[in-house]
């Protein structure tokens, strides 16, 4: 059980646990979730089975609990150094380290009893997204791509809804996989670019980084290239009129980011982060209209 400190209430060690968690900032969990039910609608030709739906829900929230915390605990000696971050459970001596680990593997322990209630192959396809989101926190120290890794996380959902809702695991999977891929990357870079300046000055790695200059001409390549394969699975679903609908909805919403990114203003580029989560709600309303 994770350890109360002396002199400090129960409500209150659970309130920065909450905080460690992220659950007042709910958008990692909108950003995780939205894939996840375009995978299910997906496999399923329209409403999922009740049982999948409500496991993969709450295996979202569990695990994008768990990711904070583990990316929280690998950046406990960046996070004091950099002003969006400083205040946070670790970072601020809150929560120490070994209650954050402690806190990961409790998540880690309800989302394997969430995934023992699905098929062998769903549970041996989530132990490769747990690799995933452990090693993704530790990819900035080494690589410029650690966006890349990310989307290699939050999409690993897919194959998992696939097999667990049809049992199979076709190309489309992976298909909308490589799209998930794409739209991570491109947004987790507007992210990257809010800290852009203070990572640079402590050594962290990302794509905003990298991209330099050419940052808003490749998250826009990005961006194209999500909805380019997203066209791409509404042929291979003969989709109408609704899917498509919904795509051009999130078009608009990227160009919309593409503005406020435009003078790459921290507070703005935060904004365009943020508004990814109607992308991914346009995608998946026109999903909905469809196959209702």
């Amino acid at each position: 059980m994770i350890r109360v400190m002396a002199g400090t209430s129960l409500l209150g060690r659970l309130w920065q646990y909450a905080l460690l968690m992220r659950l007042h900032r709910p958008i990692g969990i909108l950003l995780l979730l939205w894939p996840t039910w375009w995978a299910l609608w997906i496999a399923a030709g329209g409403i999922p089975d009740t049982t999948v739906w409500l496991v993969f829900t709450l295996g979202v929230v569990v695990m994008r609990s768990a990711g904070c915390v583990i990316n929280d605990y690998a950046d406990r000696r960046f996070d004091p150094h950099i002003s969006r971050t400083r205040d946070r459970p670790l970072a601020s001596g809150q929560v120490t380290a070994r209650e954050a680990l402690r806190l990961f593997f409790v998540l880690c322990l309800l989302a394997l009893l969430l995934v023992l209630t699905m098929s062998r192959q769903t549970v041996l396809l989530a132990c490769g997204g747990l690799v995933l989101a452990i090693v993704y926190p530790f990819m900035k120290r080494y690589t410029h791509l650690p966006q890349l890794v990310l989307g290699a996380a939050f999409g690993w959902a897919i194959p998992m809804a696939f097999v667990a809702q049809t049992g199979q695991l076709p190309r489309l999977a992976w298909l909308l996989y490589l799209a998930v891929l794409l739209w991570t990357t491109a947004y987790d870079t507007m992210y990257g670019m809010v800290d852009r300046r203070e990572d640079l000055k402590i050594g962290v790695k990302s794509t905003a980084i990298l991209f330099g200059e050419l940052d808003r001409l490749l998250i826009g390549m990005l961006q194209l290239l999500t909805l380019l394969v997203l066209v791409l699975i509404g042929r291979q679903i003969d989709a109408g009129g609704y899917y498509y609908g919904g795509l051009l909805l999130a078009g608009a919403l990227a160009l919309y980011q593409q503005w406020l990114i435009r003078d790459r203003q921290p507070a703005q580029c935060l904004r365009a982060f943020v508004n990814n989560n109607w992308f991914g709600a346009a995608v998946f309303a026109g999903l909905a209209m469809n196959y209702a």
